[in-house]
C-alpha cells in the first residue's frame, strides 16, 4: 500500500460484517460451561476518535463491550486488544481508550494496529508500554499454553510486515517450546493471505507460519478487517475478530475496504467481542458475541 493510499485508508479504517450469532446471554453461558480450561477474551479495532455516521459513538460501544465483559459470571484470565485502539494515534484518543479499558475487571493486554502508530509509535508506547516488550512484541505462558503477541503494522507502506528482527526473536522464542505445547498467537493484521488485494495479509507472515507448523495445535487470532473469517491450514487455526466500532465489507464485495454503513438499529448486531476457551489439550473453542 502506497503512502497516499494509506492516508486515504486511515481516513476511515475499518471493519467488517460479523456473523450474526445467537443471543449474547446464550453464548456467554455456553462459553462459561465449557470446562476448567483457561478462558480469555479478545476485543479489537475500537477506533477511538472515529467520527462518522457508521458509528458516531465509538466510545459508547467500547463501554458497552467493557460492561458486557464485566457482567460475566466467570471473569476471563485476561482480555487482549488486538489493535487499532485509536483512530489517529492522538494522545487524547489513547487516554480515553485507556480510561475506558481500565474499567475491565480482568487484566488487559495490548497490541498496536496501524492506526495506533501513525507518524510514530511513540504515543502508543507512552500509554501501553511493557517492561518486557520494548519493541511491542512479547510472549508468556499461562494455563499450559504459550502465548505470543506480534506486531505487524509498523511499516504502513506495506500493510502487514513483521521484519527480520521480530522474526529472529520469534524463532528463538518458539524454539524453546515443546511440539506438544499449545500455541496462541495474537496479531493485528492476518498472518496469512486472507485478501491481499485489500492489503489483508502480512508480507512476511509465511515466515512466521513456517515456525509455527511444527506444533500440534496453534490458534492465530487477529483483527484489522472487522469481521469474523475462520481459516485452517494443517495444525494452524486462524480467526479474525469483529470490531467494537463498525463493520466493513466482506472481501471483494466492494471497490475497496472501508466503514460499512448499516441501519442504526443493526449496528450492535454486527460488532462485539470474542471469548476463547482452551481445553486441557490445547484445543480452542471460540464464541463470538455481538452487542445487540
Amino acid at each position: 500500500m502506497k503512502r497516499k493510499e494509506f492516508i486515504e485508508h486511515v481516513g476511515w479504517t475499518g471493519a467488517g460484517i460479523a456473523w450474526t450469532l445467537s443471543a449474547a446471554g446464550t453464548l456467554t453461558a455456553a462459553a462459561d460451561a465449557l470446562g476448567s480450561g483457561l478462558t480469555f477474551i479478545q476485543i479489537s479495532d475500537s477506533h477511538i476518535g472515529f467520527r462518522r455516521p457508521e458509528n458516531p459513538d465509538v466510545i459508547g460501544t467500547l463501554r458497552k463491550t467493557v460492561d458486557a465483559i464485566n457482567r460475566r459470571a466467570v471473569q476471563p484470565a485476561f482480555v487482549v486488544h488486538t489493535g487499532d485502539i485509536t483512530h489517529l494515534s492522538k494522545a487524547e484518543q489513547f487516554d480515553t481508550a485507556k480510561t475506558v479499558l481500565s474499567e475491565l475487571r480482568a487484566p488487559v493486554l495490548y497490541l498496536p494496529g496501524e492506526h495506533d502508530v501513525i507518524g510514530s509509535p511513540a504515543e502508543y508506547f507512552t500509554f501501553f508500554s511493557r517492561a518486557d516488550a520494548k519493541d511491542g512484541w512479547f510472549s508468556f505462558d499461562q494455563g499450559g499454553a504459550h502465548f505470543v503477541a506480534l506486531v505487524n503494522v509498523f511499516n504502513f507502506e506495506r500493510m502487514g510486515l513483521m521484519g527480520q528482527q521480530q522474526l529472529d526473536w520469534l524463532a528463538k522464542d518458539l524454539g524453546a517450546q515443546k511440539q506438544s505445547t499449545p500455541i496462541v498467537v495474537f496479531a493485528h493484521v492476518p498472518l496469512y493471505a486472507l485478501y491481499p488485494q485489500w492489503g489483508w495479509t502480512t508480507e512476511d507472515g509465511s515466515k512466521a507460519l513456517a515456525l509455527l507448523r511444527r506444533f500440534d495445535r496453534v490458534t492465530v487470532l487477529s483483527g484489522h478487517i472487522h469481521q469474523i473469517i475462520e481459516h485452517t491450514e494443517g495444525n494452524i487455526r486462524f480467526a479474525t475478530a469483529n470490531s467494537t466500532a463498525y463493520p466493513q465489507p466482506k472481501p471483494g464485495t466492494a471497490a475497496k475496504p472501508g466503514p460499512l454503513l448499516v441501519p442504526p438499529d443493526r449496528l450492535l448486531g454486527v460488532i462485539g467481542y470474542r471469548t476463547v476457551q482452551l481445553d486441557d489439550r490445547g484445543g480452542s473453542a471460540l464464541s463470538d458475541i455481538t452487542l445487540g
